[in-house]
């Protein structure tokens, strides 16, 4: 049985057995029908405030705290000025407004977005933490293994939260029958490890699940704009999609990139051409960090090394493609 159908068979619960209460009291059998009313009523709201928590659930609470303690401040006033012989009922409305717009407003000035912390503190009774400081894992840059050795040069900092639905599919990889899958999987477990075990990181495993919410991509963004916190990927759909949404993406692959060696238009350099490229009369090498090089009229010099000029360069978030011919002798 799921969570959101409990959460239903709840509510129905509690007002069938106030129902049969009043009932018992009224003789009326109207109350059935006002009970059905407002469990349906009090169904739907409980469906759109949960998806509006967060922040929004916040400024709600706010705005009714705000509202009773306008007249609440009121009433005293109200007091201290009776003892003077003087009339002030009108100033309620001004009171009730007053506070309930600093309740409605606080939670969202109080945000990061506007500059200040977060009031959802994600790790129990924790110190509450910049949203910035935030971060939360892939599966994808989990099993790539890079992410390891960044943290432990010091490029990775500060509270890195690993979501259980994440840990859940890096374990369903490690038992796959691909061996590939399961042997990157299990490499992956094991870079979790190494990220446990460097001290300038706070690795935590986030419980919180998303059961309405289908797909792994999804329920990290969900997750993202509930903490207002950054995701580290190398997935290019998440990472186009997240940036659609408005949340910060730490892609390892713009990384490794930004660190390759620069080369200009003009450049020369010495390439091993190995294999025939995708056009015709291409071939194709690679530079020492992998990156791909294709060679204009290089299917001649497949199996030798020679001096080439670079014509273009092709960025990517999946990489980069260097475009070269070879040098005139």
């Amino acid at each position: 049985m799921s969570r959101v159908l409990k959460r239903r068979l709840a509510i129905i619960a509690v007002f069938i057995v106030f129902g049969g209460l009043s009932f018992y009291e009224s003789r009326n059998y109207f109350i059935f029908l006002y009970s059905a009313l407002f469990a349906v009523i009090t169904m739907f709201l409980e469906a759109f405030f949960y998806k509006k928590r967060g922040i929004f659930l916040y400024a709600l609470l706010g705005l009714i705290a705000g509202f009773y303690a306008g007249r609440i401040v009121y009433t005293i006033f109200k007091d201290f000025c009776t003892n003077f012989f003087l009339k002030c009922e009108f100033l309620e409305p001004y009171f009730i407004l007053s506070f309930t717009y600093l309740g409605f407003f606080m939670p969202f000035l109080s945000s990061h977005k506007y500059g200040g912390y977060l009031f959802n503190i994600p790790f129990g009774g924790e110190a509450e933490k910049r949203s910035t400081e935030i971060k939360i894992l892939d599966t994808s840059v989990v099993i790539d293994g890079r992410i390891a050795d960044i943290a432990e040069v010091g490029f990775l900092s500060g509270t890195v939260l690993l979501p259980k639905f994440v840990l859940n599919e890096i374990q369903a990889l490690a038992d796959s029958k691909d061996p590939i899958k399961r042997s990157r999987a299990r490499r992956g477990l094991d870079v979790l490890n190494k990220l446990k075990d460097i001290t300038s990181l706070d690795l935590k495993i986030y419980s919180k699940d998303y059961p309405e919410t289908k797909g792994v991509d999804a329920k990290l963004i969900n997750l993202a704009k509930e903490l207002n916190a950054a995701i580290i990927t190398n997935d290019y759909n998440l990472n186009k999609i997240a940036k659609l949404d408005g949340i910060q993406v730490l892609n390892l692959n713009d990384l490794a990139n930004a660190v390759k060696p620069v080369l200009l238009p003009g450049e020369e350099f010495e390439l091993d051409v190995l294999k025939e490229g995708k056009e015709n009369n291409q071939g194709v090498g690679y530079l020492s960090d992998g990156t791909m090089v294709v060679v204009s009229n290089g299917m001649n010099y497949i199996g030798k090394r020679i001096p080439v000029k670079v014509t273009s360069i092709l960025q990517t978030s999946a990489g980069r493609i260097i475009f070269t011919e070879p040098k005139a002798k």
